[in-house]
């Protein structure tokens, strides 16, 4: 297969170069967000067990390898401002997958037009 890549054009090869790098990092981006969702359900389970107790209840919360004593006032606090610092972080990575989906499918279409020309393109 190598050898069919070295057989075409340098712009073809550089495109198909390309249309793996961005696969590759729409991948990525993919992972993140999925990781960023999870810890965001978390939180809201999380929250939702918060909820459920006293105000003076006993809270530990998990620092390291480390149990510390915490009040309910506070972690409430600490989870709605990481819940919002994801969702934040949620935003960013749907505007860059859509971004690079964009970019994917416009260098597909390139591909597919150096690949399999329909007609010869006009000489400028």
């Amino acid at each position: 297969m190598s050898e069919d890549i070295s057989n075409l054009p340098p712009q073809v090869q550089e495109r198909l170069l390309r249309l793996q790098q961005l696969q590759q990092t729409l991948q990525s981006v993919l992972a993140q967000k999925q990781q960023v969702e999870l810890e965001m359900m978390e939180i809201d389970q999380a929250s939702g067990e918060l909820q459920k107790l006293a105000d003076d209840a006993v809270i530990y919360k998990a620092t390291g390898s480390l149990l510390i004593r915490t009040e309910k006032g506070k972690i409430s606090t600490e989870l709605a401002e990481r819940k919002e610092l994801l969702s934040t972080r949620t935003s960013i990575l749907a505007k860059q997958e859509e971004r690079l989906r964009g970019q994917l499918k416009d260098l597909q279409t390139k591909l597919q037009q150096d690949l399999n020309p329909v007609s010869p393109s006009p000489q400028q």
